[in-house]
């Protein structure tokens, strides 16, 4: 599908891409309303269908992950929370078997995430993830989402990639959208996010698509000689230990 001999940087979203988004939608859609609902007197489906409409009016903004805004619009302690969830947190199948294939091709592997870096870091601590990348940029680094074309601009000046010869492996269409205008050649979308609900549509912009990362893996050649030591356990996805 990727042209690996002409991409020398990957761009990786961390949920959906890397990580399990069922945590995410879990945490939003079920976690927090149930503690809000708590806190403020309601019923959970009540509380449910106001936070959804309130995230709905943050989306595309950097509020919409930034958990002290939420924190604070909520009344809630959303760090605590996702400390708390923290394992629920898992990789999609294959994720660090593509990272280190990568690594092995001489791909540089850099996480690009609107994530908060709070969010980043319970999730590193957690899966490890770090240890398979070498960066890992946050929008809150930037002072600007990834929907925002200045974002890749802003990134490269702090990781130096040539777009060219770049892919960006993404789970929203509007950041593929965005990273196509400014000139990243090689885009992928993935259309299976959350391991436990059903695909996405695949957009209408002619993006390749793929289910998972797991579907690169193949192109990127053969694994390790399981006599080296090295071999990369690909047969289910790694699942997350709880921390400490």
């Amino acid at each position: 599908m990727l042209p690996w001999h002409a991409i020398d940087t990957a761009l990786l979203d961390m949920d959906g891409v890397l990580l399990d988004r069922h945590f995410d939608d879990a945490f939003w859609h079920t976690l927090v309303p149930a503690r809000y609902a708590a806190e403020n007197g309601l019923a959970e489906d009540q509380a449910r269908a106001r936070l959804l409409d309130w995230y709905r009016a943050h989306e595309g903004t950097l509020n919409w992950t930034d958990l002290d805004f939420w924190s604070r619009e909520l009344g809630l302690d959303i760090p605590a929370l996702k400390a708390e969830a923290a394992g629920g947190i898992a990789y999609l199948p294959h994720a660090t078997c593509f990272l280190d294939a990568l690594g092995r091709r001489g791909v540089r592997r850099v996480l690009v995430t609107n994530a908060h870096p709070d969010t980043v870091r319970v999730k590193a601590e957690v899966t490890g993830f770090t240890t398979h990348l070498d960066a890992a940029v946050s929008a809150f680094d930037l002072g600007v989402g990834k929907e925002d074309g200045a974002f890749w601009e802003r990134l490269r000046a702090r990781v130096p990639f040539d777009p060219a010869r770049t892919v960006l492996v993404e789970d929203s269409a509007q950041n593929l959208a965005s990273a196509a205008a400014f000139g990243i050649a090689h885009l992928v979308y993935v259309h299976h996010p959350n391991s436990r609900a059903a695909p996405s549509p695949t957009p209408d912009r002619g993006f390749p698509s793929v289910a998972g990362v797991r579907d690169l893996v193949p192109g990127l050649g053969p694994p390790p000689d399981p006599g080296s030591g090295t071999a990369c356990e690909c047969s289910a996805p790694a699942r997350a230990p709880r921390p400490g």
